[in-house]
């Protein structure tokens, strides 16, 4: 009986799992991490991840930056403790870059953080208490979902026209007592959306009127590869919101570098939220990305991201009209990384995608980007991290499994 239901061994065990605390249960794993699981193998062209491309890691001039820091009188500084608020120089930086853009941002108004996600988590903790409710875009952040899940809020989904929010949701949303907007207005993940320069004022003036948190994030900005440029919402508010950055995209995903913008009083909560999190974000992190931008120009570098990405979209964009039936609609963004496709109704991306993965290719079925359900005849297409060369093979592969799916 020394391993039977009765021993001691068992008794911890049921406790564990017995004391969880409630609001995982309404956390689940990332659906997408789950998928790469499947893509791991090297014969299946994957469009699932939202990778950026590896060739695009500046992998010798970060070596550099690395043994710059690590050899010089700076090195036991890099491997210590730091502030939570981080990198003063680099703070300094990241405004400066801002400023070239036309936005205003006060250095001291930054907080380093670890990766842009922990912007989203940071936010729950000091803006969501249960019950709250967060409008989220329809299709929305899968990341976002996952994480504000965590304060057990009230997930409100406003609709995705093509030029950004339909309005008229957004304002019932926020009359009916909003607390947070969630968004992601430069080509959005998953859709590829992204605001015009009108609904950008728009939301603007209806988050100053009706005084919901605005938490902006914006990882793909700088990856546009046509049209015009265009400020964020935050540049348009008399009451600045959060906005969030990352490095990831335009530079090494693995430091996990991010980045938040917020006035004073928020930021001074921020940290505290951070403080209790991880202290500060990686110090060494932190220090090579600073040595990294000091003798390299990251605008050439952006500007061959741009270059690379834009062939990659243009393949896609041209191999899906080619390939996939007249009835599937795709989204053709004019940057980021992502397309979205709407199969006819009721067709199940789900149910294509192991049709999919029998011809070694692979997508994110739509579904789990709808907080409040629906979407089973979307899917998300990733374009940078392959090259045209698999691109058109691919988007053949998958054309292929949609006839046979439609017919």
């Amino acid at each position: 009986m020394k391993n039977g239901r009765n021993s001691p061994t068992c008794q911890r065990r049921i406790a564990v799992e017995e004391c969880f605390a409630a609001r995982m249960d309404s956390v689940h794993r990332s659906f997408i991490r789950e998928i790469l699981k499947v893509t791991a193998d090297p014969s299946i062209i994957s469009f699932a991840g939202g990778l950026p491309n590896p060739e695009m890691f500046p992998v010798q001039a970060m070596s550099e930056a690395a043994s710059r820091i690590l050899g010089g009188s700076t090195g036991a500084a890099s491997l210590q403790y730091s502030t939570t608020e981080g990198d003063p120089v680099l703070r300094r930086f990241i405004a400066d870059r801002y400023a070239k853009r036309g936005v205003e941002v006060d250095p001291d108004d930054i907080v380093i953080t670890t990766g842009s996600q922990q912007c989203l988590d940071m936010a729950g903790k000091v803006f969501l208490d249960k019950g709250d409710t967060v409008v989220i875009e329809r299709p929305g952040y899968l990341g976002a979902i996952q994480s504000f899940s965590v304060y057990e809020p009230n997930f409100v989904t406003v609709a995705l026209q093509d030029d950004g929010p339909d309005l008229e949701e957004l304002e019932r949303a926020f009359a009916a007592g909003a607390k947070m907007f969630y968004a992601v207005p430069n080509f959005q993940n998953p859709s590829g959306v992204s605001y015009s320069a009108e609904k950008r004022a728009a939301v603007a003036e209806l988050l100053d009127r009706y005084g919901v948190v605005f938490v902006e994030d914006d990882p793909y900005g700088e990856l546009r590869f046509m049209g015009e440029h265009l400020p964020p919402v935050y540049s348009f508010r008399k009451k600045p919101g959060l906005l969030n950055g990352s490095f990831s995209k335009i530079a090494a995903p693995g430091f996990r570098l991010g980045w938040v913008v917020a006035p004073g009083v928020v930021r001074d909560k921020l940290v505290v939220a951070k403080q209790a999190t991880d202290l500060h974000t990686s110090t060494l992190a932190q220090s090579i990305m600073r040595a990294y931008l000091e003798e390299n120009d990251i605008d050439d570098h952006v500007e061959t991201i741009r270059e690379t990405y834009g062939r990659h979209r243009e393949v896609m964009v041209e191999k899906i009209r080619e390939y996939f039936p007249a009835q599937v609609r795709c989204t053709e963004p004019e940057g980021g990384m992502f397309l979205w496709a709407t199969l006819p109704e009721g067709c199940s991306s789900m149910e294509l995608f192991d049709s999919a993965i029998r011809r070694k290719v692979a997508f994110v079925p739509g579904a789990p980007f709808y907080a409040d359900g629906g979407g089973d005849n979307t899917l998300r297409l990733n374009f940078s991290n392959a090259d045209p060369e698999r691109i058109g093979e691919g988007i053949a592969r998958l054309g292929e499994s949609i006839r046979e799916f439609l017919d």
